[in-house]
């Protein structure tokens, strides 16, 4: 599953969703994970209650289960909610490392429902129709 991370350094979630310079996103696995991308967003970054420039900051993340943030309004909680992203947000400035090492143990042991459920994002949906449809006959 991919997560991301609002981030001004690279290294740490110690960014407000709305503002951060950086989202860097990885893969994560319970054997570990790997870094992927880092989304650099330019311009005015400032809280100006412009919902536009999250736009592309949702696009950037849109195939991700999980964003950790260390701030993120409601509006923009609530279309990271929508697009089924699992916002976590930090107490202080966290090493992005750590936090993917905690969440890489959690994999490999029981994950609490909401993130078995995040776990579950971009995995094909199968339905088989034909066993349904054999009790019907």
């Amino acid at each position: 599953m991919k997560i991301a991370f609002a981030t001004q350094d690279l290294k740490r979630v110690d960014a407000h969703f709305g503002w951060a310079k950086n989202i860097a996103i990885y893969e994560l696995g319970p054997e570990g994970s790997h870094f992927i991308e880092a989304v650099e967003f330019a311009g005015d970054l400032q809280e100006d209650g412009n919902e536009d420039k999250l736009a592309p900051k949702i696009d950037a993340i849109k195939d991700c289960a999980i964003l950790y943030v260390a701030a993120i309004g409601g509006s923009g909680a609530a279309r990271v909610v929508a697009n089924n992203i699992h916002p976590m947000k930090v107490a202080q400035p966290e090493e992005i490392s750590d936090l993917l090492e905690q969440l890489s143990k959690v994999l490999r042991g029981t994950p609490p429902p909401w993130l078995r459920k995040a776990m579950l994002k971009g995995q094909e949906r199968v339905i088989d129709f034909e066993d349904e449809e054999a009790g019907h006959g």
